[in-house]
């Protein structure tokens, strides 16, 4: 007997050539080492160092970074952000409080950043606890943005569904003739600012022995240690 909705005699695709030959890709790190004698005690220091020399080596979008959340099921995602700042506080980036980020961010305000400078064999991993950055902060932003950017802003109901890309459009056309040179800062739109308790820091290395130091924030001071690739 044939159980309903369940397929019998269905043949599968082939994979293609690149599926089946993705288990053999290899590299090998060589490019640099990362060792407790030459990084810096604090690490913002050693994250300001690694960016800094991100954007000098032309990496491709050097502060983008991957930012994970999870959900009230404990479901987590992840998508790219742009930081658009950092200092002792913390490292910021604006976006939709609307969205599924601010959202999920709204019931647990834990979070974690990655960044991945692939040409330096870098990885840079943090976690912490994040908070919305002040109006005024926001507003400061906003107003640096592009004319388009902020109309954006404006146009998009972010993480939501709609019926086409005619509905951005349509949007954007409405509030570019209602908002014209200066559109303010949606009430829906600002910063965020993950406060860091541990940084991770990657240096790929020969043989897969990578450089892994971690930073761990206790009673006011950073404890560096080495983790086992």
């Amino acid at each position: 007997m044939q159980h309903e909705g369940r397929r019998t005699g269905a043949t599968i695709a082939p994979m293609s050539t690149t599926s089946s030959h993705i288990a053999d890709l290899r590299k090998s790190y060589e490019k640099a080492e990362l060792s407790e004698e030459h990084s810096h005690a604090d690490p913002l220091r050693q994250f300001d160092q690694w960016l800094t020399e991100a954007i000098a080596g032309a990496v491709p979008e050097p502060n983008a970074m991957t930012l994970a959340t999870v959900d009230g099921n404990l479901r987590p995602s992840t998508r790219i952000v742009l930081v658009k700042g950092y200092d002792e506080r913390g490292l910021v980036w604006f976006t939709n409080y609307d969205s599924r980020k601010g959202r999920e961010l709204a019931g647990n305000p834990f979070a974690a950043l990655l960044f991945h400078w692939v040409e330096l064999e870098r990885v840079v991993r943090i976690e912490g606890q994040v908070e919305k950055t002040g109006a005024d902060e926001s507003d400061a932003y906003f107003a640096s943005r592009p004319l388009d950017s902020r109309i954006g802003a404006w146009a998009s109901p972010q993480s939501q569904v709609i019926p086409g890309r005619s509905v951005l459009v349509a949007n954007a056309a409405k509030y570019g003739a209602q908002f014209l040179l200066d559109p303010p800062r949606p009430p829906h739109w600002g910063g965020y600012r993950l406060v860091p308790d541990q940084w991770q820091f990657w240096q790929g290395r020969k043989s897969r022995l990578h450089d892994r130091l971690r930073y761990t924030s206790r009673d006011g001071q950073w404890l560096r240690e080495r983790l086992a690739p």
